[in-house]
């Protein structure tokens, strides 16, 4: 009897959102599943039909290592997306569990040094994407969301999302890649599966998204944030590993010196 496990379900997602182009093999005639069938996949990796339909249905769940590169690169993964696969076989089926210690706390220094920055957009992220802490500048920045608490919530459930976010599919879609690296790594997380499941439940672009377990962690890049006073912001953000708490980001948002999005920080952190 097969039971739907993380490796399966990732296997036969990533399986049918690559179509036989972008694999490498002729493409003939009209097809009735959507991207790659299993017995393609099968023999890019060079296995078993039979072997890697266990691995979709669960039946089998100890690929050795060279199985496992096999089908990232039969699959196209890039190279984070490769190593949440092997995370993968690793994980445990059911949801729940204890959460990692250090979580959600912020230590003193870390509170400190937001504080400190008052020019500059800092927070603090979980790995559910919970704001833990944050700054003042960050908090008028985000002052037209009813609450400052959860990026994926506020992207999906909050009307001012749309509007925050230009470019709003971008900024949905990357929430979800970031849960999905954040659930590769502690897929029984209580807090993970409970934003996930009732994002799920209240959001059909977050189900869709979920569903293509994407994966991409949070990464320095440009995008353009509109707030409602002070209008369309350029901001470049980094996100950074908090070493003493390994599960939070830090994020900071940054403007170019001497620009219109400076000014308008600055008359934001002046209302603050």
């Amino acid at each position: 009897m097969s039971e739907r496990t993380p490796l399966g379900e990732f296997l036969r997602a990533r399986r049918e959102g690559l179509g036989p182009q972008e694999a490498g093999l002729p493409a003939y005639g009209r097809r009735r599943v959507p991207g790659l069938r299993r017995e393609e996949v099968a023999l890019l990796a060079g296995v078993s039909s039979d072997y890697y339909m266990r691995l979709e249905q669960g039946r089998e769940t100890s690929p050795s290592p060279q199985v496992i590169d096999a089908l990232a690169t039969a699959l196209r993964l890039d190279d984070e997306t490769r190593e949440h696969l092997r995370r993968l076989p690793r994980a445990p089926h059911a949801h729940g569990g204890v959460p990692a210690a250090g979580q959600d706390r912020i230590s003193p220094r870390l509170r400190r040094l937001l504080d400190g920055w008052a020019d500059t957009p800092a927070f603090v992220l979980g790995p559910a994407l919970d704001v833990l802490a944050h700054n003042a500048l960050a908090a008028a920045l985000h002052s037209g969301f009813r609450s400052f608490d959860n990026l994926a919530r506020m992207v999906f459930l909050d009307p001012a999302g749309r509007d925050f976010h230009q470019d709003w599919a971008r900024a949905a879609r990357s929430c979800v890649s970031e849960i999905r690296a954040a659930h590769g790594h502690d897929p029984g997380s209580p807090r993970i599966n409970e934003v996930v499941g009732t994002l799920c439940a209240r959001s059909p672009e977050f189900a869709g998204l979920w569903s293509r377990h994407e994966v991409k962690g949070k990464t320095g890049q440009a995008k353009v944030l509109v707030h409602p006073e002070a209008g369309a912001l350029e901001i470049r953000f980094s996100a950074f590993t908090v070493n003493e708490a390994p599960h939070q980001q830090l994020v900071v948002y940054q403007a170019e010196p001497d620009s219109a999005t400076a000014a308008a920080l600055a008359r934001l952190r002046s209302r603050a």
